[in-house]
């Protein structure tokens, strides 16, 4: 018997196109216009799905899915928006949301998470859902972009917060390893207790100990009396420990006692205390590699990365620049007390096309000066003071032409895109301001990747003088 799908829009045109789309792919599909019209239909109509858009009049769209999951806890919801926004898909994931999708709809990847949802519900029907309560407001910590891969980590953000687990967040720096690390912790159940972040690079190992484990008194020259450490302190709340590629072999294997027997040491104690603290460590440093070559212990690293999120440096998600810059004008605007709350298309044009190196620390900074320079509501191009990007490696591939040639300029360039975005070639064609297509052409003519698709033939816009 084909499953029913429910799907709710106050938009009744976008109701129409989804709804003959997922009828065409063998679905029997029902409509409601407001969240209030699909509650009264769920009865008689039985769906084992509801997708629902996010903003509505009246009942919104998480109203309507705590209340699907709290009556009715066999129907699975995707909450759909064209908003995109961390703090909705927090809380969509913390509510017990399936899954959070965008609009404008990819049909595709539409009709592939409806698959994926019916197939979990044939083989995990009956999975419990936690309970949960209602978000906290995210305030200065609310990471932004709607760059695919960042979607993902709002989700996951959502889901770590109903769980006490070990996390290894990996970025460059810059990137706002610490902003995730604060958005798990303030929308877990223990958010009243204290996050306290640890520069790990900051402090001898003597130090970091004595900060995280505490010390007696005596116990080392300038100790003059006993002190708790931050493990001790932190009591259920969140130990974020910056930078964990650069400790010691040494403060490394305290650390994994701890994690493993959830007690610890003072520096010169001799009696274990425990520690309810959770661990969220992060580092830019390329961790297999300082396990091989014994810099870092293979076993902190399972421990650590129980689970993983990668943060995409800027530079990958050039498509999250505008949204960004926006963001944080109006947040340095607030801070600072400026009028400044507009950026000018040709200052917008030369942030989109920097490299940023520094990642969104930088895009912070160069909005910082350019706030305090202006004296009017807009920042203008003069205002924006880009440090220089770094040169584009010359041998990007193997494939790659050597040289200065109009071919081999062009070959690196498209091969440097291609690296910028991760290997996307849709994101890579925006980038290049040309079609998939011909990039893929492009691809082929000078053996980027092996694609193999369109020919050579039509390339002779390429080629003309």
């Amino acid at each position: 018997m084909p499953s029913r799908i429910l799907l709710v829009d106050d938009n009744p045109d976008a109701l129409t196109v989804l709804r003959d789309r997922l009828e065409y792919s063998g679905y029997v599909v029902g409509t409601a216009e407001s969240a209030e019209e699909a509650l009264s239909k769920v009865a008689e109509f039985h769906p084992a799905l509801i997708i629902t858009d996010l903003r509505m009049p009246g009942m919104n769209g998480l109203e309507l899915l705590e209340r699907i999951r709290s009556n009715m806890s066999q129907v699975d919801v995707i909450v759909a928006t064209g908003h995109e926004d961390m703090s909705s898909a927090v809380a969509a994931m913390k509510a017990g949301a399936f899954d959070y999708i965008t609009k404008p709809w990819d049909f595709d990847d539409v009709e592939a998470l409806v698959t994926r949802c019916l197939k979990a519900q044939r083989m995990n029907r009956q999975v419990p859902e936690p309970a949960v309560e209602e978000p906290e407001p995210f305030g200065e910590n609310t990471v932004t972009g709607r760059d695919p891969r960042m979607i993902d980590i709002y989700k996951m953000i959502g889901v770590l917060a109903r769980n006490r687990t070990t996390v290894l967040i990996r970025g460059e720096t810059g990137t706002g390893k610490e902003m995730i690390a604060r958005a798990i912790h303030d929308n877990s159940g223990n958010a009243r207790d204290p996050f306290i972040a640890v520069n790990c690079t900051a402090l001898s190992d003597t130090l970091l100990e004595s900060e995280l484990f505490g010390h007696v008194k005596g116990s080392f020259t300038g100790a003059v009396s006993s002190r708790k450490g931050y493990f001790e302190l932190a009591g259920a709340g969140t130990i974020f420990l910056d930078e964990i590629g650069d400790t010691s072999p040494e403060f490394q294997t305290k650390l994994l006692r701890v994690l493993q027997e959830r007690q610890f040491y003072p520096v010169g104690g001799e009696s274990p205390r425990r520690t309810e603290a959770r661990v969220i460590a992060a580092t830019h440093q390329p961790i297999e590699k300082l396990v091989e070559e014994g810099g870092f212990r293979e076993d902190l690293y399972f421990r650590l990365k129980v689970v993983e999120i990668t943060v995409p440096p800027l530079r990958e998600r050039r498509d999250d620049v505008t949204l960004l810059a926006d963001t944080l004008l109006r947040r340095i605007g607030r801070d600072l007390g400026t009028d400044a709350r507009h950026i000018t298309p040709g200052a917008m044009r030369r942030l989109q096309a920097h490299h940023w190196p520094g990642n969104v620390r930088e895009l912070h900074n160069v909005l910082t000066r350019a706030t305090v320079l202006t004296r009017g509501v807009a920042i203008g191009e003069e205002h924006i003071a880009l440090g220089i990007d770094p040169l584009p490696k010359r041998s990007v591939d193997s494939a790659v032409p050597a040289g200065d040639t109009l071919d081999a300029v062009m070959a690196a360039h498209v091969a440097k895109i291609l690296r910028d975005s991760g290997g996307n070639k849709s994101r890579a064609a925006r980038t290049l301001a040309i079609s998939r297509s011909r990039l893929a052409r492009i691809i082929k003519r000078f053996g980027l990747d092996g694609a193999d698709e369109g020919t050579d033939d039509d390339l002779g816009d390429l080629d003309e003088d």
